[in-house]
This record gives C-alpha cells, sequence and structure tokens, in this order.
C-alpha cells in the first residue's frame, strides 16, 4: 500500500466499517512507518472482471484502468520482538469468497514468520461471523473477548491468537 492507493482504501474503509472507518489521517501515518514495524497490502484485481463496477471506482475514474483494488490489510511488528498484529483486512463485497481475505491474511502471517515472529495476534467484531470463520480457517483462537471495544457502537472484539511455531 501507498499513499496513491489511500483514496480507493478510504473509500472501501467507510463502506465497510461505517460505524468506526480509520481516518486518512490514520492511514497516512500508519503507511509512512517504516517496514520494519508496519506492513500494508493492496490487492487488486483485473479491472474487466466485472467485480467492480466502473460506477464504484473511486481515484482515477476517467482514466483506463488495468487493475482495481479488490481489498488491503495490515499489520504491525513489535519492534525486536516476537509478536505480530493483524491491524486491519478488507475485501470489496464483490470479492467476498473468493479468496482475496484468505491471500492477504496469508501474506501478513509468512511476513511475520520472515521477521522471526512465532505469534499473530487480533480483534475481530463480534458481530463479525465471515471474518471470525476466516480466522479459524487460518488457524486463529479464540482468547478473549474485549467488551465495547469498537466504538461508538459499542460491539465487542473477539481476541483472537495465532501460534506460528506449529
Amino acid at each position: 500500500m501507498t499513499v496513491a492507493d489511500l483514496v480507493d482504501v478510504l473509500a472501501l474503509e467507510h463502506e465497510l466499517f461505517p460505524d468506526d472507518p480509520w481516518s486518512a489521517g490514520m492511514f497516512a501515518e500508519e503507511v509512512a512507518l517504516p517496514p520494519e514495524s508496519r506492513l500494508y497490502l493492496v490487492a487488486e484485481t483485473d479491472a474487466g472482471d466485472g467485480g467492480v463496477a466502473d460506477s464504484d471506482i473511486v481515484s482515477g475514474r476517467d482514466a483506463p484502468r488495468v487493475h482495481v483494488m479488490a481489498g488491503y490489510a495490515g499489520m504491525t511488528f513489535v519492534p525486536g520482538g516476537i509478536q505480530a498484529d493483524v491491524l486491519t483486512v478488507a475485501v470489496h463485497p464483490a470479492h467476498w469468497g473468493s479468496g482475496i481475505g484468505s491471500a492477504l491474511l496469508a501474506a501478513m502471517i509468512k511476513a511475520a514468520r520472515d521477521r522471526g515472529c512465532t505469534e499473530v495476534f487480533l480483534e475481530v467484531r463480534a458481530d463479525n461471523p465471515r471474518a471470525r470463520g476466516l480466522y479459524l480457517r487460518r488457524g486463529f483462537e479464540e482468547i478473549g473477548v474485549r467488551r465495547g471495544y469498537y466504538q461508538p457502537s459499542g460491539v465487542d472484539a473477539i481476541v483472537m491468537r495465532k501460534d506460528l511455531l506449529h
């Protein structure tokens, strides 16, 4: 992910997380951090695949497009540590069930392993069974609940962990 991706990222962020979207400033600060501490990925798909309507393309709408953003994900790495945290995973609804979320998550888990991390943590909304299912299928275990974590909605967060040693 680069600053040039942020228009499309923010559009999808607001579509998927209308109650508590990250701001443009938050994303800009995150992607500017050194790669030793952060990893942000963008998944693209062919523009002509019919998955994303032309009217849903935000940046460069009038330019010929070969690829469009289908999703994004972000992870933080504890400096000098052995832990990583999934910060966000988002996939355009037109691509739900196509494996994009799984591919983004797999790429982040590989990056965590490559950096010597032994475990990955994340929080997922309790009211998001699709994401919870993805994380469970990818080997995460539910280890706790953070009551009222997501604001202003007050939705609980399910805390999950994946052991990278086994």
